[in-house]
């Protein structure tokens, strides 16, 4: 766990944490889904001339490092590092907090728009593996209960009891 600022703290990638007497395994990142026209270099010499093009246009596109990291997804060493870390708890938490969704939950959700992708199958393996109450996730941008144990939030705040 990292200290951001005194009030806000950074959760990292493939650990678990005891939180008031409750098991939470954390597990960030997300394949951007409105990069289909492009990922623009802030260095290009033609950068502010693009930019403006495509944000006239209307298009779904991200500036590199500024709206969108290489590191969005995990990479090999934290996904070794979550398994290492779930290792420890004997496969059993509490809670699952993840960016996006499990390969399964995600088509449930999208349908024949999902694009699956290692992060959703590396967390389908976790939720079949793992023993928990509540897989909550986020990147969806709605409010759903999905199969009764996995909960989309986007705009509410839950307590937990």
């Amino acid at each position: 766990m990292r200290t951001i600022r005194p009030s806000v703290l950074m959760l990292e990638r493939g650990q678990v944490f005891d939180l008031g007497g409750r098991m939470f395994f954390v597990m960030g990142g997300a394949s951007s889904h409105d990069i289909q026209d492009g990922i623009l270099e802030p260095d290009a010499p033609d950068f502010l001339r693009r930019f403006q093009q495509l944000n006239a246009q209307g298009a779904a596109f991200r500036v590199n490092h500024r709206s969108w990291w290489r590191e969005e997804l995990p990479n090999e060493v934290e996904y070794a590092e979550a398994r290492a870390s779930l290792d420890q708890v004997g496969w059993t938490v509490d809670y699952l907090l993840t960016h996006c969704a499990p390969t399964s939950i995600q088509n449930d959700l999208l349908g024949p728009l999902s694009k699956p992708d290692a992060l959703t199958d590396f967390l389908e393996g976790i939720s079949q593996r793992c023993r928990f109450k509540y897989h909550f996730f986020g990147h969806y941008h709605e409010n759903e209960i999905i199969r009764e144990k996995y909960v989309l939030l986007y705009e509410q705040i839950i307590r937990l009891k």
